[in-house]
């Protein structure tokens, strides 16, 4: 019977043209021709007992019944003698020919510190398998994934691929359909993971090429070669977009891979991306800028603040090291240094000149400043109200015929006010103070007396470029010749000597030009050659290292 069956599937096929996916309509047994009478009776005990409905020899489901039983057995008969280890076109002298297309549904993430990258599509495959071809009214025949475990199929296998894997949930997401030419498309979903060499010296003002490459693991050019399809052959979902980079273009190509074993045939396509900027903007350059910034209020701060300008100088190193580690997170160790590890690098550099200008203005323009060492027994044998000759010292030889509220402001005064580093010959007060004034002209009726204020070394007649070298080179020898020269000008004959308190320094006036109009050329230079100094994308050749299996 079976045999039977298999003999007349042709001529059974073939008279049934109504035939659809959906309904089944089995044709009046008297439009038979003569020579197949006998297939009528063979139809009827397919289908069980038969009997008459509306002028037809069958009723629908048994019609239905019948066709599936067909195509199951026409399935049966091309499976008969097919060999599935062997390539369509085995013995021929052309290779089979595998036509490829992609529909992807989405992309990303795209990891710089693994280099690589994701996606989720659809991967279609077709050929021609000649063996598989048949004659029916149905045009082309969904089947079973099990079929695949039968038939022929490419051994495609992704030459950069990490881990990639076919959905399963619910059922594994293939697909398999034949037609009567025997051309069959096999697709299924998947989602690749694929390596992405990255070039992230200009990170993140950079442009990514990632390729995906794909074709025979084991056939050559000689027996399987991969096409692109004609037309559209690598398409996106509409409205899909990534995260973080803006999708150039997706060039596609053919080319031959030389290995060890021979030339294979693959394919490839590149996915050029464009990084955004936006959240590197907001998360580490505009920061930055805002603290080298923040760390210029130095400038306008007194010289005499030496805490304040210190510790506002390393707050905004240490603010500036956090914000390098935190960006550094998600990058690799490369041996080079990204666009952005320069710019992090400029902002440190600002930040410590800040602190080392304030240590040339300290160390060189206060010479000869100082505060005079008061022991505790001193401080307590001082008497007088607490408000008197604060503010200013008034020196003089030792005399017994002061006063002993004189001695006592003499002795507050060491304390508290800065004065020059000799106690025994020159004293600080301010013209100002009626107390200070008070005791000028007592102190003149036994001897001199002077009230000055701190002397400064931007004051002096000394050529502002030989100060630079000076402070450049750390010379001592000046440092002390200056301290010299301020403890004798302090206690020349010079009746009364009138300074500036708190004047500014002329490295401070300076640096509030310079550091502001070189960090502003320094980015308009940064910014301009990151942005125009791209390289345009191409194609890499090879495309990827040579190897064999």
């Amino acid at each position: 019977m079976g045999q039977d069956a298999l003999t007349f599937k042709k001529p059974v096929l073939k008279y049934f043209p109504n035939v659809t996916s959906g309904t089944t309509s089995v044709p009046m047994a008297d439009r038979w021709p003569q020579k197949h009478r006998k297939q009528e009776l063979w139809a009827q005990q397919l289908s069980g007992s038969a009997h008459v409905v509306n002028k037809r020899l069958f009723p629908l489901t048994a019609g239905n019944d019948v066709v599936s039983r067909n195509i199951t057995m026409v399935l049966e008969n091309l499976l008969k003698n097919y060999e599935s280890s062997q390539l369509p076109t085995h013995g021929k002298d052309h290779p089979t020919i595998v036509r490829t297309n992609m529909l992807i549904r989405s992309m990303g993430p795209i990891s710089e510190l693994d280099m690589d990258y994701s996606m989720d599509c659809y991967f279609r495959q077709y050929w021609r398998d000649s063996r598989l071809s048949f004659l029916g009214p149905i045009k082309n025949l969904s089947l079973s994934i099990k079929m695949l475990e039968r038939i022929w199929r490419p051994d495609t296998y992704f030459y950069n691929g990490k881990n990639s894997y076919v959905h399963t949930i619910t059922v594994p997401n293939k697909l398999l359909r034949i037609t009567q030419e025997g051309d069959i498309l096999y697709s299924m979903r998947l989602t690749i993971k694929a390596k992405c060499p990255m070039e992230l010296r200009s990170f993140p003002m950079d442009r990514q090429s990632c390729p995906l490459i794909f074709g025979s693991y084991a056939y050559t050019t000689q027996h399987l070669v991969y096409q692109w399809q004609s037309g559209s052959s690598v398409d996106f979902v509409k409205g899909m977009a990534l995260s973080q980079f803006d999708l150039i273009s997706f060039p596609q190509r053919n080319l031959t891979f030389k290995r060890r074993e021979g030339e294979f045939s693959v394919l490839q396509v590149n996915f050029n991306l464009q990084r955004h900027t936006g959240y590197f903007l907001i998360q580490v350059y505009v920061p930055c800028i805002l603290i080298v910034v923040l760390s210029w209020v130095s400038f306008w701060i007194h010289r005499e603040a030496t805490s304040d300008r210190v510790g506002l100088g390393i707050t905004t190193v240490l603010t500036l090291s956090t914000i390098s580690l935190d960006s550094r997170i998600d990058l690799p160790k490369v041996r080079y240094a990204t666009a952005l590890d320069w710019f992090l690098l400029m902002s440190f550099f600002y930040c410590i000149a800040t602190l080392l200008e304030f240590a040339g203005v300290h160390y060189f323009t206060k010479v000869g400043s100082g505060e005079i060492p008061v022991d505790e027994e001193e401080w307590l044998d001082a008497e007088g109200p607490p408000e008197e000759a604060v503010g200013c010292i008034a020196t003089d030889i030792p005399d017994t015929s002061q006063s002993p509220s004189l001695r006592s402001g003499r002795r507050r005064s060491s304390l508290i006010c800065p004065i020059y580093n000799d106690p025994l010959n020159y004293g600080i007060s301010t013209l100002s103070s009626p107390s200070c004034q008070q005791q000028q002209q007592q102190a003149h009726r036994h001897n001199r007396v002077m009230c000055v204020t701190r002397q400064t070394q931007t004051e002096r007649h000394v050529p502002k470029w030989q100060q630079l070298l000076y402070c450049l080179a750390g010379d001592d020898a000046y440092r002390r010749q200056r301290q010299r020269e301020a403890a004798h000008a302090a206690a020349g004959d010079v009746g009364v000597i009138s300074r500036h308190v708190n004047s500014v320094s002329h490295i401070d006036k300076a640096a509030r030009i310079l550091f502001p109009a070189s960090f502003g050329l320094l980015n308009l230079f940064y910014w301009v050659a990151y942005y125009t100094c791209q390289e345009e994308f191409g194609w890499r050749d090879p495309p990827i290292a040579p190897f064999s299996h």
